[in-house]
């Protein structure tokens, strides 16, 4: 199936731990997780209204996660025909602990099978079939050979005409910063969206200004810049115009997700044919419903929810 949007990445699946049972256990919520899946899904979600398509460039292992996987996507009509499943490597698993000093991960990922997806196993061909390519920093901070497929998946969409849209998405557990940033900087040249963190870019940059760093990103060649700057919103630059999106009020319990799902409903919705400050709008309403729940991809609302919501958001 020719899609619209390719989304590139590691998927892992989740366990969320969840508040402190009456009988002092613990227990954990089984779930969905790793960056472009999460922002796969929730584009497939908001997209679908427009009849935009997804799909997913990923290596899983044939293993219980790998099959949850699988079900996942296809109960959220994502395309899985440049999935590969590998017999000798595993797929990924996470766990996400949450303390008065926020959320925190435990990854369990060394030798999966998307961290020896290499650039042998880029579709090359889909990729040129697609409108819109997405990837981010983890893929490429996983391993050294993953790193390779994205960037040998940046340049087939570059020599196809495809756009390509980029988060940093730095975890400094996978890699030094000298290293991300030089990376980064090598592939923030080569997209058309620029979605880095404002916490990544303080880290890679040593930036502290919003508008310098959308300078910065705006002079390596992207058309577009979000900067995401968490519960203070995001902010949206172009050649000729800048503007912020203030955070949409919700009582959070879980931020896990977030980021991605304002990523994927952005995409979506530029594919979908909106402005980029539009697409910034709604997709700050839908990251911020999706912290109304537990887990990464459950609690990303619907098309309907965040219409509904986006009455009441100021422009």
């Amino acid at each position: 199936m020719t899609v619209d949007l390719l989304c590139m990445g590691e998927p892992m699946l989740e366990f969320n731990q969840l508040p402190l049972q009456p009988n002092g256990s613990r227990h954990y919520l089984e779930g969905h997780g790793g960056d472009t899946s999460n922002a796969a899904v929730a584009a497939a979600r908001h997209g679908a209204p427009d009849g935009i398509k997804v799909g997913m460039i990923a290596g899983l292992g044939r293993d219980m996660p790998g099959d949850s996987f699988m079900a996942l996507w296809t109960r959220e009509g994502i395309d899985t025909s440049t999935v590969i499943r590998a017999d000798r490597y595993l797929t990924e698993v996470y766990f996400v602990t949450h303390d008065r000093e926020g959320h925190h991960f435990l990854h369990h990922r060394a030798n999966s099978a998307a961290a020896m997806f290499g650039p042998e196993d880029v579709p090359v061909e889909a990729i040129g079939h697609a409108r819109m390519l997405y990837l981010s920093g983890i893929s490429q901070g996983i391993s050294t050979i993953a790193c390779d497929a994205t960037l040998a998946a940046i340049d087939a969409a570059r020599r196809q005409g495809v756009k390509v849209a980029y988060d940093t998405n730095y975890r400094p557990r996978l890699w030094p910063p000298a290293r991300a940033a030089a990376v980064m900087r090598a592939a923030m040249e080569a997209v058309d969206y620029a979605l880095p963190g404002i916490e990544d870019v303080q880290t890679l940059t040593g930036m502290t200004d919003p508008d310098a760093m959308l300078d910065y990103y705006l002079k390596l060649g992207p058309a577009v810049v979000v900067l995401k700057m968490g519960e203070a919103g995001a902010y949206l630059a172009t050649a000729g115009a800048r503007v912020k999106i203030p955070p949409y009020p919700v009582q959070a319990v879980d931020p896990t997700g977030a980021g991605d799902t304002f990523r994927g409903s952005f995409l979506a919705r530029i594919l979908a044919g909106d402005d980029p400050g539009t697409a910034a709008r709604y997709a700050a309403v839908a990251a911020a419903l999706k912290c109304a729940g537990y887990g990464a991809v459950a609690p990303i609302p619907s098309p309907d929810q965040v219409r509904a919501a986006m009455e009441g958001f100021p422009p």
